[in-house]
């Protein structure tokens, strides 16, 4: 039997989730404000939260001195490549350890796992040399692979957890009625587990789209998406918080737009199977 809920236990609940929210949201929020102030203004002691005389001094000034349509161009690029490239390897990887499991597919899970607790600084130098050995400095193809392969557990991982929950018996039906295993996999796992996919396909593009560790060390100008271009900001001369945050808004609204419009589909795809 349910246990019955009170209504002071829902206004509780309801109060504590906003003040949840808003705390995760302030930064953004703070981000954006700072956004439209001028350098004086978004450094000053106490902070200015809205008496401010709002600019777009800012927003021109980063426009006049970076190209910012082309580290979009590039951001969009490099994640939605390193995503395709990563279902290409996921789906068929996720689909033989969910329907043809070994003895060793527990200990394969954990430890493409394990590779993501190390260290990104721990590689550094090895792949930036083999960048050099084969001309991948500040080129999309590099850093595509890079992310491809930085993603691939979380995408396996995830595409493996929503195989689980199809039916193998489906799958064995199909091969009676003749379907070869691509057929198998394309036709049949594919639109039953479209939810899956496209929660996934929504965090990788949002994992790559916020990479800058990699993105910082292996470009400078080509390749260059919008997380180099938020650091151009900062500079020996100081960092100009006003410019920063401007520069931070405009890398950020493509993706915070495409998660709006997508929320329901990833928390329909998070909990996938979640609830029988």
């Amino acid at each position: 039997m349910a246990r019955k809920v009170t209504t002071g236990r829902k206004i509780g609940t309801t109060i504590f989730a906003w003040f949840v929210g808003l705390v995760i949201f302030f930064p953004i929020l703070w981000t954006f404000l700072t956004s439209f102030k001028t350098e004086l203004q978004a450094i000053s002691i106490p902070p200015v939260f809205v008496g401010f005389d709002w600019t777009l001094e800012n927003y021109r000034t980063i426009q006049t001195q970076s190209n910012y349509f082309h580290f979009m161009a590039n951001s969009i690029y490099l994640s939605l490549g390193s995503t395709a490239l990563g279902l290409i390897f996921a789906i068929p990887a996720a689909w033989a350890m969910a329907f043809s499991p070994t003895r060793r597919t527990k200990d394969v899970l954990l430890w493409m796992l394990s590779t993501k607790m190390l260290p990104a600084v721990g590689v550094l130098i090895p792949i930036y040399l083999l960048f050099v050995r084969f001309g991948l400095l500040d080129s999309r193809l590099g850093l595509i692979v890079v992310l491809f392969l930085i993603n691939l557990p979380i995408l396996v991982w995830m595409l493996y957890t929503y195989f689980k929950e199809i039916p193998g018996e489906i799958l064995e039906a199909a091969r009676m009625d003749g379907a070869s295993l691509s057929k198998e996999i394309t036709q049949v796992l594919a639109p039953m587990a479209v939810p899956g996919i496209a929660s996934t396909v929504l965090l990788n593009v949002i994992l790559s789209w916020n990479e800058a560790f990699w993105t910082l060390n292996l470009t400078t100008s080509n390749a260059a998406p919008l997380t180099a271009f938020i650091a151009s900001f900062s500079s020996p001369q100081g960092n100009f918080y006003a410019k920063l945050s401007a520069a931070s808004m405009l890398a950020i609204a493509p993706i915070l737009i495409v998660g709006w419009f997508s929320q329901k589909q990833l928390v329909r795809g998070l909990t996938f199977g979640a609830v029988k």
